[in-house]
Formats: structure tokens, sequence, C-alpha cells
């Protein structure tokens, strides 16, 4: 059992990330990849990206094994970044986080270079910032467009369970093995028994795509505390149910209900959608009306979500 410890402060504090953290999806996708459990969901795509994965990525298995600890230091971003800025932070980890990190890691064969990369050797560095760049090429980057939409069709449903229930009620919502029992959240957990105090620092709530079966959190309370939760899977765009939707809406107009469910205003729109604003506005006018999206103003902007009737539409 996890044991999270919250003050006043802390659930003050709470907020859920802006979207997908591209490396705990690194991460948690190199898990899924060897977890026989999770073939049901992530069957194809295991099959397409074991295939044809490049041989100079297959250290990071090694890195970061299905069952057990994984480096806190792959995972140093709390919440949505860039994937160049992630690796970039991976990369300026200090050596004696490099060192404790890496002695706990369970490895009966380690590679070579995970011996240098604790001692924070730049050929070792480098070679772990070019597997990282080359497996998010490889394996995320064809997908994003889908871990995006879910991302921010779960953080839809975060705000609306926010404002119906409080943040108190948002936290234990959020997934099966969580309870919460005011001052804590407990998580139900394969490893031994753990506390951690926030002591007035929040939590940042990382909906994602990769996380599975139960959530997650670093081993370091140094670090930003972060918990990191699967997707509900009924908010899951599958292929199938895009093409669906896009012959109902029209392909545009889908993928705009899809960046409308995370939040966001006309001209984040046109720019997430490569459109012009007078085209974003119209689209989002066309949800509005249908009773599929919200608009309010705030300040100088115009702010689109969507409904619950356009969240059911995309689940």
């Amino acid at each position: 059992m996890l044991r999270v410890h919250f003050t006043a402060e802390d659930l003050a504090r709470v907020r859920v990330a802006a979207g997908p953290d591209p490396m705990w999806e690194i991460l948690l996708s190199l898990h899924v990849l060897r977890q026989r459990s999770a073939t049901p969901v992530f069957g194809t795509w295991r099959a397409a990206v074991k295939a044809t994965l490049p041989d100079d990525t297959r250290w990071l298995m090694q890195l970061a094994p299905p069952v057990g600890y994984s480096p806190d230091f792959l995972t140093p971003t709390a919440g949505a970044c860039a994937v160049d800025a992630g690796i970039d932070a991976v990369l300026s980890t200090p050596v004696e986080s490099l060192r404790a990190d890496l002695g706990q890691l369970d490895s009966p064969r380690p590679d070579p270079r995970t011996h240098l990369l604790a001692d924070g050797d730049v050929a070792a560095l480098d070679s772990l910032g070019e597997a990282l760049r080359a497996y998010h090429r490889h394996a995320l980057a064809p997908i994003w467009d889908e871990v995006r939409a879910v991302v921010d069709a779960d953080r839809a449903v975060r705000a609306r369970s926010f404002l119906d229930s409080g943040c108190e009620g948002m936290l234990a919502g959020l997934h099966p093995t969580i309870s919460w029992s005011p001052p804590v959240l407990s998580i139900e957990s394969r490893f031994p028994h753990r506390d951690v105090w926030l002591r007035g620092q929040g939590l940042v709530l990382v909906p994602s795509y990769f996380c599975w079966e139960r959530p997650i959190m670093l081993r370091d309370q140094s670090r930003t505390p972060v918990l990191v939760y699967p997707i509900a899977r009924d908010l899951h765009v599958t292929s199938a149910g895009k093409r669906s939707l896009e012959a109902l809406l029209g392909r545009t107009r889908a993928a705009a209900l899809e960046v409308i469910a995370g939040g966001c205003t006309t001209s984040e729109l046109a720019r997430r959608l490569g459109i012009s604003a007078a085209s974003a506005s119209a689209h989002a006018s066309v949800l509005r009306d249908a009773g599929l999206a919200v608009a309010q103003r705030h300040r100088n902007s115009v702010l689109h979500t969507a409904s619950a009737l356009g969240v059911s539409l995309l689940a």
C-alpha cells in the first residue's frame, strides 16, 4: 500500500498536468512492451513496435524493467513538456543522482554503458539521449495525436469532477485502486508499504496513456511529488472510433472536438489544427450550437471546453 499524506496546503496545490508527459510515456511504454497483461489493449502497438525497434534503443529496456524499480532520473518532468526539453532534463541529471538511482536498479547483466552512465560519462549520456530520441520517434511519435487526445479527454473529466466534488472528490475518483480518507490518499501497490508526506509541496497529477493497471509515484521524495495514473480506458479513442467520429462530424471538426476536450482558446485551437483563426472559430461555434462544447470569455479570449455530451461522444 502506498499512502500519500496531505495537508490543507497540499490540497490547495493539487493540479493536473496540462498534457501528456513524453518522458513518462517513454518509460511506461517500455514497461508495456514487456508486460503480457497489457496485450488486450496494446497488442497491436506492441507487435508493430517490437518488430521494427531500432537496435540502438534496446538498451532502454534494461534501464526500464517492467517489474520493480525504474530510475527516477528518467522522468524528471512533472507534467507536459516538449520531448527535447524532457530529454535535456534527463541528460542534465547530477552525477550523484545518476549514481544513486542506477545503484537501485536490479539488473543481472547490466549493459557496460550503465556503469559509465552512473559515473556521468559524456559518451554514455550522449548514447542515452540518442536512444531516447530514436525510441520516441519510432514508438510514440506516430500515435502522439491519439495520446494527446485521450489525455485531453481525461483532463476534461477531472475538471468536471473537481467542479462537482471538489479536490477531494477528484482525488478519490482517479482510479479504482485509489481511496481517500482525509488526509491520506491510499493506493494499492504490489510493492512494500510506503508513506509519502507532501509537506506543502502539493501534488501533480499526470494522466498517462501507457500507465497500466495502477498509479505510480517516484521513489525519491526529494523530487517534485507526482502521481501518474492510467487514463480511463473508455476514453481511449481507437482507430475505428476515430473513423466513426470523423464520418459523423467530418475530419477537421472531429479533431476540433478532441482538442476542445482539453480546454483551449480559439487561437490555440487554430494552432493545433493548422487552420485559420476564422475557421477555428467557425468549427467551435458549430460544436457549441450542437451542444458538444461550451464557450466562456476569459479576459481577452474565449475558452472552449467539451460539454458532458461532447466527452461522451468522444468516449
